[in-house]
């Protein structure tokens, strides 16, 4: 596997589980779902801001809640397009680059970080799919294998 695949899938169930929400109207008000959606995106968005060396990370107009659903499921949209084509420019010397997490005080290489926000990512929609079920929702199955046979591209609800 490489990351150019993990990320694709990434975009794709991340797409997956916004229209699951966004099919469901009750979840597009609830407090603990929309906030986890935030902190994955938040995330993401955070180490991706780490591997590209930018000047500086505003982590509390990060995590404001953006103003609707739309503007959460277009900042996933941006966020994955640029994941993508960072993990696409991607070789092996790239994968190698050390960056630092200031939080932990140590460095990792950016193979490592990629993989932490393929992991933290997976679990949290894990923790969303079983919230979506539990609330009447209608959860998709995001496993990387239904993914890999045919490697459709994201698909976003509109607005």
């Amino acid at each position: 596997m490489n990351f150019q695949s993990l990320f694709a899938h990434q975009a794709w169930a991340d797409a997956a589980l916004l229209s699951a929400v966004h099919a469901h109207p009750p979840l597009l008000e609830d407090e603990w779902l929309q906030k986890t959606l935030l902190h994955v995106v938040s995330t993401q968005r955070y180490f991706l801001w780490l591997f590209l060396q930018q000047p500086s990370f505003d982590r509390e107009k990060e995590m404001q809640p953006p103003a609707s659903f739309g503007e959460l499921v277009e900042r996933y949209r941006a966020t994955h397009e640029a994941e993508l084509a960072f993990v696409e420019g991607l070789d092996d010397a790239g994968l190698e680059r050390r960056f630092e997490l200031a939080f932990l005080k140590t460095e990792f290489t950016v193979a490592d970080g990629l993989t932490q926000v393929a992991m933290h990512s997976q679990n949290h929609r894990g923790q969303c799919l079983r919230y979506i079920r539990k609330h009447g929702g209608q959860a998709p199955t995001l496993d990387y294998i239904l993914w890999a046979k045919d490697r459709p591209g994201p698909v976003w609800p509109e607005f």
